[in-house]
């Protein structure tokens, strides 16, 4: 499928998925999240696709925030069905997925741009990165799920005071706050985070599917997460995948999943 806002390439497993919009440092407007929606859900459905990175065209930014001019305008409805709608297309979307997501972050993360890095379920910073939600300083406040996320990832203490003061962190700050889990050179994003893939692609999409749901479990109001991974553990046995990686272990061989 082709696309306007967005690079799309599976190749060797890996679905590379790359925002375009280089005249506005990748920000994010509605044409962006309906194609990224596409874009994952192709990847999610596509059983050689075993791990999802996503990055910003030209290195300046990963995505430097929302399209401000398309919603300036927007009264409290429309801008309640903004949030609520690009969170069901995107965000959570692809913190739900069962394929794994790394976030290359190779440049300015701000406002919506952490929002997607913070969805993906792996984030690798190069050292030229910068991150941060400064919303509040426009009048608004995070809406794709970033109040929560951050305060997940980071404590809520930490949260609190890069949100209200509209800060922002560079790349060692964030990996120290918990909020990547690698920094590199700019030269070294992609191999990292294909190296990480590359670790991902040898193990059982099935069980790698289950694994990501049981942990987000943890992190959903009401749900008791140890109660969804016994029953996400118990649906493992009998399972081809389970077969396969059982007898490999036996039979001191890897794994063919």
């Amino acid at each position: 499928m082709t696309y306007e806002n967005i690079l799309s390439e599976n190749k060797d497993g890996i679905c590379y998925l790359t925002i375009n919009r280089p005249k506005q440092l990748n920000a994010l407007n509605g044409a962006t999240i309906s194609e990224l929606n596409k874009a994952i859900l192709s990847a999610d459905s596509d059983s050689s696709v075993r791990c999802i990175i996503i990055t910003g065209v030209d290195n300046k930014a990963f995505v430097a925030g929302a399209d401000i001019k398309e919603f300036a305008g927007f009264d409290i409805s429309e801008g309640e069905s903004l949030a609520r709608k690009g969170q069901e297309l995107l965000f959570d979307l692809l913190e739900n997925i069962g394929t794994p997501s790394i976030a290359a972050i190779n440049g300015f993360a701000l406002g919506g741009g952490l929002e997607l890095a913070m969805s993906c379920h792996i984030r690798v910073a190069s050292d030229n990165a910068k991150m941060g939600l400064p919303e509040v300083s426009l009048g608004v406040i995070p809406g794709y799920g970033g109040t929560q996320r951050l305060a997940n990832l980071v404590g809520k203490g930490k949260a609190m005071e890069l949100i209200t003061t509209a800060g922002m962190l560079n790349a060692e700050e964030a990996k120290s706050w918990g909020l990547v889990n690698h920094v590199c050179t700019l030269d070294e994003l992609m191999p990292m985070a294909e190296k990480i893939a590359s670790k991902i692609k040898r193990n059982s999409p099935m069980a790698i599917s289950k694994a990501i749901k049981t942990v987000n479990a943890g992190f959903i109001d009401g749900v008791n997460g140890f109660e969804v991974e016994k029953q996400e553990f118990g649906k493992c046995f009998g399972t081809p995948e389970f077969i396969e990686g059982t007898t490999a272990f036996m039979e001191k061989r890897k794994a063919n999943f």
